[in-house]
């Protein structure tokens, strides 16, 4: 299958638009690498995240609170559109930027932190993704299913509305890879080849797994 046949029904905006979270900013009040949490502003005045990068490597703690400040809500927003629940999603931001933080003398391009970032989010929420499957099917955690309805901005346009709905009444049946690639897909409004990217996988493989989640999703609709 092509990438264009895997286009996304919504671009412009993505459906990513008319999601809501219930909040956001992540509401957590400890600290991640001495920083603490606070609300994300995103600003276009500033130093550049490569300048911000170099600094925190060099132990410059405001560096980190304002790399912090600055992509909070970025990874909220995307944390929360893989994995809906705000319990979860506070977890998975403190991992997320406490891995980018540890690991931040690994990133070869500084001004890339942001596309890095979500890399670990993306990794981040399908290992807790897979984990839970497998506690699920120990018998050791209860399935949590979710109201697609929660997720769906009450401003949103009725096709959007419905396509959303639609992706998320199947996304807790898919496995971990193919419920991340559907919604960078159809959610984020990724590329293929950035999906691909992201999630650390071989385009081929992510078209593969694309088929099989837009397989899942027809069989539903027809339902």
């Amino acid at each position: 299958m092509t990438s264009a046949a895997l286009a996304p029904t919504f671009q412009e905006p993505t459906l990513s638009s008319w999601f809501t979270t219930g909040r956001q900013q992540t509401g957590s009040q400890g600290k991640v690498h001495g920083v603490k949490q606070v609300a994300a502003t995103v600003s276009g005045a500033g130093p550049t995240d490569a300048a911000l990068v170099i600094a925190a490597r060099g132990g410059e703690d405001w560096a980190f609170e304002a790399l912090f400040r600055r992509h909070a809500n970025l990874v909220f927003g995307l944390a929360y559109r893989l994995l809906p629940r705000d319990a979860d999603v506070d977890d998975v931001v403190q991992d997320v930027f406490s891995a980018a933080f540890e690991r931040l003398g690994t990133l070869q391009n500084p001004q890339a932190f942001a596309a890095w970032l979500g890399s670990i989010v993306v990794n981040t929420v399908s290992k807790r993704i897979r984990r839970r499957r497998l506690l699920e099917r120990l018998g050791l955690r209860s399935a949590e299913p979710y109201d697609p309805d929660q997720v769906v901005s009450p401003v949103a346009p009725v096709e959007a509305s419905l396509e959303l709905k639609a992706i998320y009444g199947v996304l807790e049946r898919l496995p971990a890879e193919e419920r991340v690639a559907l919604v960078l897909r159809r959610v984020e409004g990724m590329e293929v080849a950035q999906i691909a990217v992201t999630m650390g996988l071989s385009v081929s493989t992510v078209k593969r797994r694309l088929t099989a989640a837009e397989a899942r999703l027809e069989r539903a609709r027809q339902r």
